[in-house]
């Protein structure tokens, strides 16, 4: 008997533990067990072609909110080609209503619900034998005209459950994919709008069981592995074992965490400021709102003051990159409260920050609840909501511009100076600058086409111009220094208007190659040539002192000011302020007049860096393994 194990993943990236998991536990007895990955993107002709030619006798497929649409239509077209194929869908997606999904596709033979790992081996089981699939705890299957849902299976001991990890045909993709791994299943709270919710109490694999596995992951070249437990940190003791054997063994693997902040004990933050390597770990949090009201609703414990301290420890360290995420639309949260939960967070300036929009899940409680709450959602996945009691359709739409600009100007990282300094100096807080510039965005019908890098920055300009900002001069100098840095290599071209005049760029090269130890030991070290230097380097004149400007943008801010209630600063880049070079370069490196095409004097006013003076940016490339740009400031 043939069985095929299909998903459909996000992206190709992606891999899943879930069916690894079925693969393991049968094929003991099932030897002819194939695994078969694609992505919802792939057309469903060709993913129908590929397993027709497996000759299947048993598909099985792993449902997601993501995939169950494709999945559905996917099922639907075996069946015309494969007839007596046997259909098995599993999965968060169809567990809690498998019979709705039978009656809406009879191509389904079965569904499996829960824990799949015995419910599925029992399954294959009875399909090959006797077909007396009323002994199948936790499946539901048709008799006849008849559905059927069994009583549920206990619990798996997980200990009992061989690892998904082993599979040789595995290795060579490692270093190409994300490895999805978990030391435990369940979650110890009950958030009303999420599934883990529903199964109570938390259940571990043997910790010596788990190293290894990680272990032999490491050591086959994987370079992601995203733990999918859904408090990471609530058992402490695990948590803290964990981290140290990570950390004493990542070579250079990175690890995600789903960990709830408001739990995180002082001893394990220390740890980790102390310990946790530079970029290994990274750290993803759910806020969802900072409304105690719409809290106590969805049932969620939440002290946003410790999280706050928590989230703000871990970024003092500069180790650990964090994930915040937001949901709109939960119950009392309307569009002024949604404001101040999108400003709380954003106070953290998390190096992301996600905003989500609610989705009814099948069997949650807060889906059973929807008509107190009047809510509108999506009748398919993924069930996103469509308006509540509190928040019109007309709001949604608004947050939908705000969480696209979201993620083109924070969460890409490509304007990071720029954006650090609207939020902080210019506009009334950071709610109001991605809001206003969403609907900037859809009012030129910029969402409905694509953009090039050039794009972000040219139409970030043109609404800051259009709207009257005041200090545009500094504005765009950062936006500059963002461009540059944004590049591997010296950038062919630059979005902005004029540059400096060639004999003035020639000036400035020649008296950097002539003496460049005013930059860096190591430039000078590296004794290149004014035309070797050339290839290597961008510059630009600002029109102000850039300084005082990455001082009062770097650091922590937690309060709502530069370096509130930060214990320590951070710079926000490298090289910010070359102090001994600019001190001989006042003297050796003249004023030229002409500079870039737009830029005039400093703005007089209270904007940081307003005061009198210029600012040389120096931009160096390729200067070292990282390949990440490096620059350089010398005031004229």
């Amino acid at each position: 008997m043939r069985i095929v194990l299909a998903t459909l993943n996000a992206k190709y990236i992606h891999t899943s533990l879930a069916i690894r998991l079925l693969k393991a536990y049968s094929e003991h007895e099932f030897q002819d067990i194939l695994l078969a990955e694609y992505t919802i993107k792939d057309p469903a002709m060709n993913i129908v072609s590929d397993l027709y030619q497996k000759r299947p006798d048993v598909i099985g497929f792993s449902c997601y909110i993501w995939n169950i649409e494709e999945t559905i239509k996917l099922v639907g077209i075996l069946k015309q080609v494969l007839p007596d194929v046997k259909i098995v869908l599993g999965g968060p997606e169809v567990s809690y209503e498998p019979l709705y999904w039978m009656k809406r596709e009879p191509g389904v033979d079965f569904i499996v619900n829960g824990d799949g790992e015995e419910t599925f081996h029992h399954l294959l089981q009875e399909i090959r034998d006797d077909h007396k699939y009323h002994f199948v705890y936790g499946a539901a299957y048709r008799k006849g005209d008849e559905l059927i849902v069994n009583p549920p299976r206990p619990k798996s001991d997980l200990n009992t459950l061989p690892s998904p990890h082993r599979f040789p045909e595995d290795l060579p993709e490692l270093s190409k994919r994300i490895v999805y791994f978990e030391t435990s299943r369940g979650c110890p709270f009950n958030c009303q709008f999420c599934l883990s919710s529903i199964e109570v109490g938390v259940r571990y694999y043997d910790i010596e069981r788990v190293k290894s596995d990680l272990l032999y992951l490491i050591e086959g070249g994987a370079k992601v592995i995203k733990f999918l437990d859904r408090t990471f940190n609530i058992n402490r003791n695990y948590a803290m074992e964990m981290f140290r054997f990570l950390i004493d063994n990542h070579q250079g693997c990175v690890f995600q965490f789903e960990i709830t902040a408001d739990i995180m004990r002082p001893e394990v933050l220390d740890f980790l400021a102390e310990n946790a390597p530079p970029g290994v770990f990274r750290f993803e949090i759910g806020v969802q709102s900072t409304n105690d009201e719409t809290n106590e609703l969805v049932k969620r414990r939440q002290n946003f003051a410790k999280l706050s301290r928590t989230v703000m420890k871990i970024k003092a360290s500069g180790n650990i990159d964090q994930h915040l995420d937001l949901i709109a639309g939960l119950p009392m949260e309307d569009y002024p409260t949604f404001r101040k939960t999108f400003n709380d967070v954003f106070a953290m300036e998390p190096e992301e920050l996600q905003l989500g929009f609610l989705k009814m899940l099948r069997g949650t409680g807060l889906r059973a609840q929807a008509a107190k709450y009047d809510y509108t959602y999506m009748e398919h996945a993924p069930y996103e909501i469509l308006s509540s009691h509190v928040m019109p359709f007309g709001d949604i739409i608004r947050l939908k511009r705000l969480e696209d600009v979201l993620e083109k100007y924070w969460n890409s990282h490509r304007l990071d100076h720029s954006v650090k300094y609207l939020i902080r100096h210019v506009f009334p807080s950071p709610f109001d600058f991605f809001q206003e510039f969403g609907d900037y965005w859809e009012a030129r019908g910029w969402q409905k086409i694509g953009h090039q890098l050039e794009d972000l920055f040219t139409r970030l300009q043109e609404f800051l111009t259009d709207r009257g900002t005041p200090s545009m001069e500094i504005v765009t100098g950062l936006m500059k220094l963002d461009y540059f840095l944004g590049h591997k290599y010296k950038p062919r071209k630059i979005w902005w208007d004029g540059g400096l005049e060639k004999s003035d760029w020639a000036k400035y090269l020649k008296r950097i190659a002539g003496q460049p130890e005013l930059i860096s030991a190591k430039l000078a070290g590296a004794g290149l040539s004014e035309r070797e230097l050339q290839k290597f380097i961008a510059l630009d004149v600002l029109p102000f002192r850039l300084d005082p400007v990455l001082e009062s943008i770097s650091g922590l801010r937690y309060d709502g000011e530069p370096g509130g209630e930060a214990e320590a600063q951070a710079e926000w880049a490298a090289g910010v302020g070359n102090t001994e070079g600019n001190s001989v370069a006042a003297a050796v490196l003249p004023a030229v007049t002409s500079v870039a095409a737009g830029s005039g004097a400093a703005l007089p006013g209270p904007h940081p860096g307003a005061g009198e003076g210029r600012t040389l940016l120096i931009v160096l490339y390729q200067q070292d393994e990282s390949q990440r740009a490096q620059y350089y400031t010398l005031p004229l």
